[in-house]
């Protein structure tokens, strides 16, 4: 059977694409399938970065994707973004680990214009809550950071976003925060990681943020994936704009322990008529091995196909050696060429002939004339001076 989107032609469904820029978006690629809607009642719906709930559709209203819906909370009704219906929205309920028993809420309607305008005022109003919250923990002497605040679609709920090492107290902080703001408080620690991911930024691939983009669960990052990836471990490279470890060194560190189990074991040397090589360092990408004589230092560095070692272990065990390490003798290594020696280093200090400027023709001729002179005066008194040789002088007759 063969599915088609809604504009006739093959390819991605186009109501499942979102928008880029949106950290949990999900490609629905059900939804332009026959009765995709009807098969459920639950819809995933979506509020400020990080937040997402999923809702039944009880009053079977029209929905879609990036429809705005006013949905229930606790008190009050909440605003947010249609992202998911049908099929899948079944999957994100067991990947985001909701109870079985767990209450789910309904969705009110299709939000009106009085209900955005209440959305639009709320969410002017948390940079200067975050700002005034802030000072509000620092004067009781709490050691948290409030990294953000969202407040409820209607207003009467407002989040607070902290992020602590250990356990606070923050009971003297809520009832301070709902004297000065009137509305009920939830506070709810985040972790370095969500922090970064909510504020946003580029990293050092030039990309944006992968925390800021999609990732949702946070795996721990060690530095032992560093060394299965031959990456220097250098503090200030290894670590990301959240001061911890690159989430980014675990998306290719299977590849790499994978690849590394092809290649010859360190604890093994090699036995050849040369003499016992020990394994220096392994290079993964290439597949290729290099061997010192020496076991802690580099000595008659050779490097050689894993292949070639493998089969060198094989042979040994058998209790053969070969001739040496390389198949067929030793191969011609090319040497570097040495670009500075190619030129003479001392050709800048070499100074430039100046250009005789032009004269004037006259001038030219009378200025030749002298010089001539010159020359004649200075040739004749070097003949007066030189003495004459032996072969010049005239022969005396006996």
């Amino acid at each position: 059977m063969e599915y088609k989107c809604g504009c006739g032609q093959r390819g991605l469904c186009a109501r499942g694409c979102g928008k880029d820029q949106c950290q949990l978006n999900v490609h629905d690629y059900q939804a332009d399938l026959p009765d995709n809607q009807e098969v459920t009642d639950l819809v995933e719906v979506q509020f400020k970065n990080t937040r997402k709930g999923y809702y039944r559709n009880d009053n079977h209203l029209t929905i879609q994707k990036g429809d705005i819906v006013a949905v229930e909370a606790s008190p009050g009704h909440d605003i947010g973004i249609v992202t998911m219906t049908g099929r899948l929205v079944a999957l994100q309920m067991k990947k985001a680990y909701m109870k079985p028993g767990e209450e789910i809420k309904r969705i009110y309607r299709i939000a009106r214009p009085t209900d955005m305008e209440k959305y639009h005022e709320a969410k002017a109003r948390e940079h200067d809550t975050m700002i005034r919250s802030r000072q509000a923990a620092k004067d009781l002497g709490l050691e948290m950071k409030i990294g953000d605040v969202e407040y409820q679609g209607d207003g009467n709920k407002a989040i607070f976003y902290y992020i602590a090492e250990g356990r606070v107290d923050f009971r003297q902080l809520i009832k301070v925060l709902a004297d000065l703001f009137r509305v009920r408080i939830e506070m709810k620690q985040i972790g370095v990681r969500q922090e970064a991911g909510r504020i946003g930024g580029f990293g050092p691939c030039g990309r944006e943020l992968c925390c800021a983009t999609w990732i949702r669960s946070f795996q721990s990052v060690g530095t032992a994936a560093a060394r299965f990836q031959d990456i220097s471990l250098n503090p200030q490279k290894l670590a990301g704009q959240c001061a911890k470890l690159k989430c980014c060194m675990n998306y290719e560190v299977d590849q790499y322990i994978e690849a590394g189990r092809r290649l010859p074991s360190r604890e093994v040397s090699l036995h050849t008529m040369d003499g016992e090589f020990f394994l220096f360092k392994a290079d993964i990408l290439s597949n290729m091995v290099t061997y010192s004589t020496d076991r802690r230092m580099a000595a008659n560095l050779v490097t050689i196909p894993a292949k070639r070692a493998l089969d060198i272990i094989e042979m040994n065990r058998r209790g053969e050696k070969p001739d040496a390490l390389e198949e067929g003798g030793k191969p011609v290594v090319a040497r570097p060429v040495d670009l500075a020696a190619q030129e003479d280093l001392h050709r800048f200090d070499k100074k430039k002939k100046k250009k005789k400027k032009s004269k004037p023709h006259g001038e030219g001729h009378q200025a030749e004339g002298h010089s001539n002179e010159n020359r004649d005066r200075k040739s004749q008194e070097r003949h007066k001076n030189e003495s004459p040789t032996p072969s010049s002088q005239p022969a005396h007759e006996g």
